[in-house]
């Protein structure tokens, strides 16, 4: 079997995952901060090790400003629910992923907020002139960002947005789910105001996993209140962090395997995994685009893209392609809209969508090998 659904959910996992889940399970077992045993102090130790790993990978100084969540959707809510004020006027791009684009969406309908979407190349590339001339006409007070593209495999400049969002005094909301873990990412330097990210994808941790990072002064309104294990005998929430946001037991299980993932991240670096993705995106585009037939979308091999290659092929449907691939030849991709509808309708694919190809670091070059054959025989068989 070949895996190419990485930019879904990265797989396999780092053995070490495997081997911190099963520890958990088999010798732990407690919720962490909600007694005094032994076992419960071991349970709140993986996920203080868990929040000291992520505070480590994106560089933030206080760890507790790393708050976990069940996954990105959850932590984009999060923010947006808690930040947005009646009257706001947001601002977002054409490619943007649903866990966006329908919080918002729902916001506009109800009369809360006015949006504004900036249109993208079919490249998949922000419009920055006319980010510019948007600020001009308007003022805005939030952002909700794509930090890299799931459609197009295409990297937002985001250091240049956000400082164009900062000096208008815009509060700036990231989602990071496909550049965390794939690229290397400062926060020390890259001033937004809120950073989402998941586990399952290329922090290569176990689903169910997520979660934020908060700037110094930056909190928004919990969507959840309830237990955290602190302060049991106040009725109202605790303000301090991360316990504010994070009622309920944790998925402790998961946290687990997410700071073993973590934890491999920060020794292999984030450099070297993207380095090693993007030569194998690099290796896909290049045998794909001598494919007769076959038209790929987003930014060439050479730029500085995500290992995500989305593409169409003669009269073929992407979901024909994708069946054959499976049936035939055992290769696992994705296919169709890839909850971005806006994102396909900026590049010319909707509705029904496109291939998506998104190796990961634990695939080979010869795996890419085989792909590339595999789609060029259903290419000779199926002539334009």
């Amino acid at each position: 079997m070949i895996y190419l659904d990485n930019a879904a959910t990265s797989f396999p996992k780092p053995p070490e995952v495997l081997a911190a889940i099963a520890h958990y399970a088999t010798t732990i077992g407690a919720s962490p901060g909600r007694s005094s045993h032994r076992l419960a102090a071991d349970a709140g130790r993986l996920v203080f090790q868990a929040r000291e790993q992520a505070a480590r990978l994106f560089h933030v100084n206080d760890s507790s400003r790393i708050i976990f969540t069940k996954n990105v959707t959850e932590a984009l809510n999060l923010a947006i629910f808690g930040l947005v004020q009646p009257g706001d006027r947001v601002l977002t791009t054409a490619m943007e992923h649903n866990s966006v684009i329908r919080p918002l969406r729902y916001l506009e309908q109800e009369g809360r907020i006015t949006l504004e979407i900036i249109p993208a190349s079919t490249a998949g590339e922000p419009d920055i002139d006319q980010l510019q001339r948007r600020l001009r006409q308007h003022s805005f007070q939030l952002a909700v960002l794509n930090h890299g593209s799931n459609v197009t495999g295409s990297i937002f400049p985001l250091a240049r947005v956000i400082s164009l969002l900062k000096d208008e005094g815009i509060t700036v909301i990231v989602d990071g789910a496909q550049t965390a873990g794939a690229i290397p990412i400062n926060l020390t330097t890259l001033a937004c105001d809120v950073f989402c990210f998941t586990g399952h994808k290329s922090l290569l941790g176990p689903q169910g996993t997520g979660g934020m990072v908060l700037q110094e002064g930056i909190m928004p309104t919990p969507l959840i209140r309830g237990g955290t294990g602190s302060r049991s005998e106040a009725e109202y929430q605790p303000e301090f962090l991360p316990d504010y946001y994070e009622s309920g037991t944790l998925n402790t299980i998961g946290l687990a395997g997410l700071g073993a993932a973590l934890t491999f991240i920060n020794q292999t670096t984030a450099s070297e995994i993207h380095h090693r993705e993007r030569e194998l995106a690099r290796k896909l585009w290049q045998g794909l685009s001598a494919i007769a037939g076959l038209r790929l979308y987003g930014p060439a091999a050479d730029h500085d893209r995500l290992p995500i290659i989305s593409f169409t092929l003669n009269k073929l449907t992407p979901a024909e392609i994708a069946f054959n691939l499976d049936r035939h030849h055992k290769i696992m991709v994705r296919v169709g809209l890839h909850c971005a509808p806006l994102a396909h309708k900026t590049i010319g694919t909707f509705p029904q969508g496109t291939v998506r190809l998104a190796p990961g670091y634990f695939n080979t070059d010869r795996e890419m090998e085989t792909v590339i054959k595999a789609i060029g025989k259903m290419a000779v068989h199926n002539p334009a």
